[in-house]
């Protein structure tokens, strides 16, 4: 008798979780064939070509099985929609796992559709906490570990919180799989020229910037447009979120002509401009360790991170949005 496959169900539905699922899904498709079979379930949270697509095309990661295309909306109207239609696939495909990344509202639906259907969780990028229970992305997190079956840590500092929250059994660390992704497609770079968007190839600094707590509040948005538009001795780049692109419409908000604005670029185009920049400036999780792992200075728009390690180690500086706090004044002086 043969042994049996192990079949697992990947959710994903951001441009973080397409990374992630990358370096997994190839070693599965690649060195466990034998052993695993995946069917690769995208919600369609983020819709847009340029967030979504490109990655699957660029990556090399086959195409989704099914795409769920729930797109944008409330928090809880988009939870709650995913969180029908995954019950929908686990209940017709019945796998043994379901493995979820990172923080997303995916990430949430995921493991409440497998937990209530008794289905054992994998968490990758488990254990990460900001301590802010009003970001979203804390929420979730926080719940999926407490219904993960197994918990792939980053780092010791994650396995630590998990600890203090008393979940121990299931529990790894088995390093950062973005740094496998990072390390893997930086060998895919070569060739690509600065040309390509007439993008400048030097003397410039990375902008993102998308998060809820930055786009969706007006003080935030203005002071932190107010401190970029200040900075004019600098030139930066900013591939822009289509929420971000909405919220300055919203709220008139204008960034001058020394910062660059560019649709979303994929994740190759990405790493090239890290290559190439001085330093970064963004509210992303992950370009906080993206920025690391090129040796490059982070200014992070937040008022915590999870990522507490980029801080310590002295690459990463936490400013908020506070006009009066150290964003003007680390990068004038």
């Amino acid at each position: 008798m043969k042994d049996k496959i192990i079949k697992i169900v990947t959710i994903v539905g951001a441009r973080p979780q397409f990374i992630k699922a990358a370096v997994i899904s190839r070693l599965i498709t690649n060195e466990y064939s034998g052993a695993l079979s995946e069917y690769f379930v995208h919600t369609g949270q983020h819709y847009d070509s340029n967030m979504s697509e490109v990655f699957f095309q660029e990556m090399l990661i086959p195409e989704p099985d099914i795409n769920l295309e729930v797109g944008s909306g409330s928090h809880g109207r988009q939870t709650g929609e995913m969180l029908y239609k995954i019950e929908e696939v686990l209940l017709q495909q019945k796998p043994d796992w379901v493995m979820i990344y990172g923080d997303t509202n995916s990430t949430l639906a995921g493991a409440l559709a497998a937990g209530k259907l008794n289905i054992p969780v994998a968490h990758v990028e488990a254990g990460l906490r900001s301590f802010n229970r009003k970001m979203a992305e804390e929420q979730n997190r926080v719940l999926t570990d407490h219904l993960a079956s197994l918990l792939f840590c980053p780092t010791e500092v994650a396995r630590q919180n998990l600890e203090a929250e008393g979940i121990e059994a299931g529990v790894e660390v088995v390093g950062d799989v973005m740094y496998d992704a990072s390390l893997f497609y930086r060998t895919m770079l070569e060739g690509m020229l600065a040309e390509q968007r007439s993008l400048p190839s030097a003397n410039f600094y990375l902008l993102t910037l998308h998060r809820a707590e930055n786009t969706d509040n007006p003080e935030r948005l203005a002071a932190i447009v107010e401190a970029l538009n200040s900075l004019d001795n600098f030139k930066g780049v900013f591939p822009i979120h289509p929420r971000t692109r909405k919220a300055l419409q919203r709220q008139g908000q204008k960034l001058k002509a020394h910062i660059k604005v560019v649709e979303p670029v994929g994740f190759l185009e990405m790493l090239r401009l890290e290559e190439a920049c001085d330093f970064v400036v963004t509210d992303s999780g992950g370009l906080q360790k993206e920025a690391y792992f090129f040796a490059k200075p982070c200014i992070t728009l937040r008022d915590q991170t999870e990522w507490v390690e980029t801080v310590e180690a002295g690459w990463n500086v936490i400013v908020g949005a506070d006009k009066e706090n150290s964003l003007l004044t680390l990068l004038i002086n």
